[in-house]
């Protein structure tokens, strides 16, 4: 769309003051990044850990910005038109919650500790059955993505999905204020980020904070099978409907689930009729992917008929979870994240794909588990027993307890290996792999394990 904000406005909802600038130019887009700069774009200078934006003001103005957010005065923006706030980062927020104003849409809000960009893409497939649908690209669900995503809304867009992500208390609450959706979504409370939250309460409450941007006639989607979401019915003032599989008071439940290498089949009960619905990817996790969809597609009254539709169109994108078939190995590549829960959807994946070798289990250490580390990667050691893996190879300092709870629950200590890196374990794995095996490769994403998904594609 043609943008309503000039730069007079964008500098008031900021509360920043304009330098060497008229005010009148008209804002064509928003960047943080001076490689993305188009003529009439505002640049927004951040600091970070490791990079300072402000050293590239002078190359965004020569690269077609018409003015750019900065923290402080400085001589080395002399001449050049800049916006000075507070604080740049609160300032991209303030932006594009006053842009978000501009439309009139409903926005599905999704958050949870595991599967939430899954859950949004199977959401945003079934929504665009009906609607022209926006939603967060890859990783933007966090207190910069998540802006950026807005500034792309579109005036012919009818709906938006967007992920909200966050490490602590507060980030939520922030994300929410800007999005304001008319319906949230919860996927589960899970142990992601427990060292800056300090239990499992503590993830509930910085997840519930999405509620705090919900209009006043929202909807709040909730997995009805994660004990906490469960506990917290009746403590909500909105509508509020549960989905699940093994909970049969929820609003929604998929029963006769049948699980194949390829996907998975399950019927819901909707208004007395039982309808069948099919998802081409395999794994429980994706079930719940599918009745969160549901209840949103039912919500904005898209037919049962193009729901199933959306649901069966739905693929995985980027890092996550991906069967990759080479010459001589299958590869299920799912190097975005990692948690508990998520590597046990990995390890059902791989026990359900078809193959004509062994089942190898490459994993990598789950990040961010604070004192639940030691316990939460010795049961996932145990999991691969249960879930039939021929071979461990175990990745990290952490990924150490892998291993011992592997060997403890009764996988041969000679099909199990360890490695301190991913260089020290890509130089084996031609000794390590055989033709035609199956090998998930999972790990946190600081982990980087599509290197070994990549060396594995190389290998003869």
């Amino acid at each position: 769309m043609e943008w309503l904000l000039n730069v007079n406005l964008a500098a008031k909802a900021m509360g920043g003051k304009i330098l060497h600038c008229d005010g009148d130019e008209l804002i064509q887009s928003v960047s943080t990044d001076t490689r993305t700069i188009k003529d009439g774009g505002l640049f927004f200078a951040l600091r970070g850990e490791r990079f300072d934006g402000h050293k590239f003001v002078p190359d965004a103005v020569a690269a077609g910005a018409i003015c750019c957010v900065v923290n402080e005065e400085s001589q080395q923006f002399d001449g050049l038109p800049v916006i000075v706030v507070e604080d740049t980062h609160r300032a991209l927020r303030a932006l594009a919650e006053e842009y978000r104003k501009q439309f009139r849409i409903p926005v599905v809000g999704i958050t949870g500790s595991v599967g939430k960009t899954s859950t949004k893409e199977m959401i945003a497939s079934v929504l665009r059955e009906n609607y022209r649908t926006h939603m967060t690209q890859g990783n933007f669900n966090n207190e910069i993505g998540l802006p950026l995503t807005v500034f792309d809304l579109m005036s012919e867009d009818e709906m938006m999905v967007l992920e909200m992500g966050m490490s602590g208390f507060g980030e939520i609450s922030r994300l929410t204020r800007i999005a304001k959706p008319e319906t949230a979504v919860i996927t589960n409370i899970g142990l992601s980020h427990i060292e800056h939250l300090g239990s499992r309460e503590g993830i509930k409450q910085a997840k519930l904070e999405i509620l705090e941007g919900l209009q006043m006639d929202g909807t709040v989607i909730l997995n009805g099978d994660d004990d906490m979401l469960w506990d917290s019915r009746g403590e909500m003032e909105f509508e509020t409907l549960y989905f699940g599989i093994r909970n049969k008071n929820c609003d929604l439940v998929a029963t006769d689930v049948r699980m194949y290498s390829d996907g998975s089949e399950f019927t819901c009960k909707i208004d007395g009729e039982s309808h069948k619905f099919s998802v081409t990817v395999p794994g429980e996790h994706h079930i719940y992917n599918a009745l969160a969809a549901i209840l949103v597609g039912l919500k904005y009254n898209i037919s049962i008929e193009d729901i199933k539709q959306g649901v069966r169109k739905f693929a995985p994108s980027g890092l996550r979870q991906t069967l990759i078939e080479y010459p001589n190995y299958k590869v299920i590549r799912d190097c975005y994240n990692a948690s508990p829960a998520s590597m046990k959807s990995g390890l059902e994946v791989l026990s359900l794909t078809q193959c004509q070798g062994r089942r190898v289990a490459c994993l990598a250490d789950m990040l961010e588990l604070g004192n639940a580390s030691e316990k939460a990667h010795y049961h996932v050691g145990r999991l691969t027993v249960e879930y039939g893996v021929d071979c461990l190879i175990a990745i990290g300092q952490e990924a150490k307890q892998i291993a011992k709870g592997a060997i403890d629950a009764g996988m041969n200590p000679a099909d199990v290996y360890e490695f301190d890196s991913n260089a020290a374990a890509m130089e084996q794995l031609p000794r390590l792999l055989k033709k035609q095996d199956l090998v998930l490769v999972k790990g946190s994403r600081g982990m980087h394990l599509e290197e070994i998904a990549e060396a594995i594609g190389e290998l003869e």
